[in-house]
């Protein structure tokens, strides 16, 4: 697991714990695994029927960014096009005094010029593997610790023979399908070597800033490009051949991605818990990091360039965050999952073989929700608390703890399949900012104190008699995790390095890690196992229901951030009595512009207005299934060409992870006309554009 994702997942677990299950298909809703394909709904709604060699082909030429993106091959000498939203941490760590690569821009004299970005992995799915049977097999009649500690072995066991002693170059992640109906073992060609072609400005690729984020008309160019290497030399793998004319309205389009996370069959208890505690809570939280960075970056230039790309994410978060929780809130979608929860229970309670195979899965969720609720403050306080440095220094305290059992025993995460990706991380030369982590750290106390109170154990041994400012401040003068080579060696000196240490930030996550570690086993074995069980037996239900209803063929899995094809049309909608078309072009961004933040354009497209075809696609939007995650996908043809680039949604779109409404949910993509125009006309990158059109250097 990356480092930088490390604790919103663990967030995510006392949150929603959303393990993935059945939905329904309807018209172009789906997100689909590409072994489960849904060609007949495809041939019969589109007269389109995806070959073997198809499918292979958009899967090889597929790939995902770990830290959270998708992305996908478009030339066969490894040149990979993604968002430069998720370039965003390797523009900034390639950026110094002299330059600021995330605000101006990056361009490469040449490959022999890319530099590599510090910590960075990119992952190609080479197979899948379902384990379903093996992972019953080894939980049959478990519960509580004996389930967790049956999964940690039977995953552990399982993701070992996956990776076969090769971890640098294979990765397999162990995939919750279904909630927990399925299971299966993803296996991805691992590369950790990529480097920096092209990215233009901030504020081409995020035009209209946080006031059009997630809304549409959209003028963006959300684009980065990427070169995979191994072995110190461009890989060659399958590709996407680039289309330069783009979509026409009507197509059909697909997305190939990988989606983070829905739920959109979670019992409505989750449901309830998320509107009520969960999503409130983070929100706040959301918005006090938002106030402290905004507060930071205006206190010099220098502080603006350091939280450029944190500031981003966070309100990018806040944004999706607050459009779930007004959908939980105005939609019905609680109410609506309370009759489906009832209507299957009841088809359960209906047979005595059902009630006997399925019992009752809802009151085994609702009492994990109610151990939620107690451990949710705590949780909330320590992800505040640990992050930015202070998540390196948990790592290290975890990993060495985690490190020291059998494999078998230990939590998912530190298998030995895994840890070639920590270690990487941890290595990666990422830029430290001392004053930045500081800020962070300062607020992280705060919020800590304000959740779990004054007189609370964890907030003495965290404060001591000192200001959240004052101890932010000692701990990071005194810290040495800002230092790859650090960080390394308490790694690979174990827990008699961490042990040892005199690290100021080691000493308190020391300090504070018994806590954590009897919070992490109760979320374990009392939420998080319970749940996936209750859930499992609710997705075996709906199985045995469809399978009877003759209806197996609509389920698709709820999204896990593994490979996903969505499919759709380019259409625009009807909002509020308006029409609202599905393309924008370059004539509308010059009308947008009002050369003011955030609608100012770069000096390269001022001056670039004479050379453009104004009536160029520039983005368009299409009905096809995404949420986060999706973010860097390519949008593909027919002829499996690459015709965009997903990089948004619509602000219907933000109630995705709950469900998919045809009629207003839209992806937002960036025209691959426009790209091509920006390479040539713009930026004079005539021979990374000749790349794409002919598929190599």
């Amino acid at each position: 697991m990356p480092i930088k994702s490390f604790l919103p997942a663990l967030l995510l677990a006392a949150t929603s714990l959303s393990f993935a299950c059945p939905g329904t298909a309807l018209a172009d809703e789906g997100m689909w695994t590409f072994d489960h394909l849904p060609t007949a709904q495809l041939e019969k709604a589109y007269h389109f029927k995806p070959s073997a060699e198809w499918i292979s082909h958009v899967v090889q030429s597929s790939a995902r960014l770990a830290a959270g993106c998708s992305a996908s091959f478009v030339s066969g000498d490894g040149l990979v096009m993604t968002n430069h939203h998720c370039a965003n941490a390797c523009l900034s760590a390639l950026s110094d005094k002299s330059h600021d690569y995330f605000s101006n821009g990056f361009f490469s004299s040449g490959v022999a010029q890319e530099p590599q970005c510090p910590g960075m992995e990119l992952d190609r799915l080479d197979g899948i593997t379902d384990v379903t049977a093996q992972v019953a097999q080894a939980t049959q009649g478990k519960h509580d610790a004996a389930y967790t500690q049956a999964m940690q072995e039977v995953e552990s066991r399982l993701t070992k023979e996956c990776v076969q002693d090769d971890g640098a170059h294979w990765r397999c992640d162990f995939v919750t399908l279904y909630h927990g109906g399925q299971t299966a073992l993803y296996r991805y060609r691992r590369y950790q070597d990529v480097r920096m072609v092209m990215a233009p400005e901030q504020n081409i690729a995020f035009f209209g800033g946080d006031p059009d984020n997630f809304n549409y008309p959209r003028y963006d160019i959300d684009l980065s490009m990427l070169r995979v290497f191994d072995n110190g030399k461009p890989v060659h793998t399958p590709f996407l051949q680039f289309d330069a004319k783009g979509p026409q309205a009507g197509d059909l389009v697909f997305t190939s991605g990988n989606p983070g996370r829905t739920q959109r069959s979670l019992p409505a208890s989750a449901l309830a818990f998320q509107r009520d505690i969960s999503n409130p809570a983070i929100i706040a939280m959301l918005n006090s990091q938002e106030a402290a960075l905004w507060q930071y970056s205006r206190e010099s230039d220098a502080h603006r360039q350091e939280a450029e790309n944190t500031l981003f994410h966070v309100q990018n978060s806040l944004k999706a965050y607050s459009g779930i929780e007004e959908a939980l809130l105005t939609s019905g979608i609680v109410p609506k999952r309370e009759q489906e929860d009832r209507a299957l229970q009841g088809w359960i309670d209906a047979d005595p073989a059902r009630r006997k195979e399925y019992g009752q899965p809802y009151a085994k969720v609702d009492a994990a929700i109610a151990v939620q609720k107690q451990v949710f403050k705590n949780n909330l306080a320590l992800t505040m608390l640990f992050h930015g440095i202070g998540e390196n220094a948990l790592v290290l305290v975890e990993g060495a703890t985690q490190r020291a059992k059998p494999d078998a025993q230990r939590r998912a995460g530190f298998h030995e399949a895994e840890l070639s990706e920590i270690e990487a991380e941890l290595g990666a030369r990422t830029p430290f900012h001392p004053e930045l982590e500081t800020m962070t750290l300062a607020l992280g106390l705060t919020k800590m104190r304000q959740i779990l109170g004054e007189d609370d154990p964890q907030v003495k041994l965290a404060l001591g008699n000192a200001t959240p400012d004052e101890r932010a401040a000692e701990l990071v003068k005194g810290t040495k995790l800002g230092d790859p080579a650090a960080r390394l060696a308490l790694w690979k000196g174990g827990q008699k390095a961490i042990a040892a240490s005199t690290d100021p930030l080691i000493v308190l996550v020391r300090a504070l890690h018994p806590s954590y570690e009897a919070m992490h086993k109760k979320l374990e074995d009392q939420v998080q196992n319970p749940m996936r069980q209750g859930q499992g037996d609710i997705a075996r239900a709906q199985f045995a229901r469809a399978k009877a209803e003759n209806k197996l063929d609509a389920l698709y899995p709820d999204a896990t951030f593994s490979p996903r094809l969505s499919f759709g049309t380019v259409k625009g909608w009807n909002q509020d009595g308006k029409a609202i078309a599905p393309f924008t072009d370059f004539a509308g961004m010059y009308r947008h512009a009002t050369g003011s933040d955030p609608f100012k354009l770069p000096q390269s497209w001022t001056e670039a207005k004479s050379r453009l075809t104004l009536s160029t696609h520039l983005d368009f939007v299409s009905t096809n299934d995404i949420v986060g995650g999706n973010s860097g996908s390519p949008v593909i043809d027919r002829a499996g060409h690459a015709v965009g680039l997903i990089f948004d949604g619509n602000l219907p779109s933000l109630a995705g992870d709950l469900y998919y409404d045809i009629e207003t949910n839209r992806a937002v993509a960036t025209d691959t006309s426009a790209i091509m125009a920006a390479l040539r006309d713009v930026y004079h990158e005539d021979k990374l554009a000749d790349e794409l059109l002919h598929g190599h250097l």
